[in-house]
């Protein structure tokens, strides 16, 4: 891949979309598209949309969408890529740090992959004399598995879950892990779970555990919840313990000062940070009063 350095704007050269790039990574959220909308709107296209040789969208179909819909200007940037192959990765790499794709949705866009990669993982065989040779009689000449889950930066074990939930789950797991109430092994377990079934019963079972699989979830985050509410309170609690010990007359404050040596420093220091302490309990006080009248409901 390289930048040709060659720009076009959106009056000069219409783009081409291919479904198989415009469709490679998961859809925006509708949030995240209005918010790309509203700014676009706003500021412009300030960020060229990037294009191959032959002005295919290679990335920023969203930002180019938006500008048709709005008939706004863009640039383009054209790249050159070896392949579709090479383009697609590119694309992949370049989207994987603005967004948080699960392992369900990395191995999803690597079954994307799949064609080329084995495509090209043949061609390249096919150009050695020695594979004959080398290769045992009757194995596979790629290892697409591997080579899947290098393409997306996932572990081979994971790539392997992922192609056998893809090939052999039932509807019900694939649609929990689109919506994030499963992750790869929970699915890949429930897969398991079933596949010795008949396969008119399997459907139905698939869907019984993964409810049990979010019954269970719902627990763990309630527990979570009670547990992060409980250690609120403990600091609180301790907060307050550890204050009323504290009798702040003058002789007191020496006696502190003197027994641990503080320099003019470390006093000004604990001067600031004493006003600071204030503040925090001025606001509980404030925050408390504010929930006097709704102490039945706490």
């Amino acid at each position: 891949m390289r930048n040709t350095g060659i720009e076009y704007t959106s009056a000069e050269r219409t783009p081409t979309i291919l479904p198989e790039l415009a469709e490679l990574l998961p859809p925006l959220s509708g949030e995240q598209l209005a918010a790309l909308e509203k700014d676009i709107l706003q500021n412009g296209c300030y960020a060229p949309i990037i294009v191959n040789e032959d002005l295919v969208v290679v990335d920023g179909h969203n930002r180019q969408q938006i500008c048709t819909r709005h008939d706004l200007p863009y640039k383009m940037a054209v790249f050159a890529f070896d392949d579709l192959l090479e383009a697609k990765q590119w694309a992949l790499d370049t989207q994987k740090g603005r967004r948080n794709l699960d392992k369900w949705e990395l191995g999803k866009i690597a079954l994307k992959l799949r064609p080329e990669i084995e495509a090209r993982a043949k061609a390249n065989q096919g150009a050695r004399t020695d594979l004959s040779a080398t290769l045992p009689e009757g194995s596979a000449p790629v290892d697409t598995r591997k080579k899947l889950a290098a393409s997306v930066g996932l572990g081979e074990r994971t790539m392997g879950k992922v192609m056998q939930i893809d090939e052999h789950a039932p509807a019900a797991v694939k649609e929990a892990l689109d919506k994030k109430e499963l992750s790869v092994n929970q699915g890949y377990q429930i897969t398991r779970q079933v596949q010795d079934l008949p396969e008119d019963e399997q459907g139905q079972a698939a869907l019984d555990l993964v409810e049990l699989e979010k019954a269970k979830k719902e627990i763990r985050e309630k527990d979570a919840e009670i547990d992060r509410q409980s250690k609120i309170a403990g600091v609180f609690c301790k907060a307050y313990e550890k204050a009323v010990l504290l009798t702040p007359t003058e002789e007191n404050v020496r006696i502190w000062v003197k027994c641990t040596r503080m320099t003019k420093e470390e006093m000004e220091d604990t001067i600031q940070e004493s006003h600071e302490l204030a503040g925090v309990f001025t606001s509980i006080a404030g925050l408390m009063e504010h929930l006097l009248p709704e102490r039945g409901t706490l």
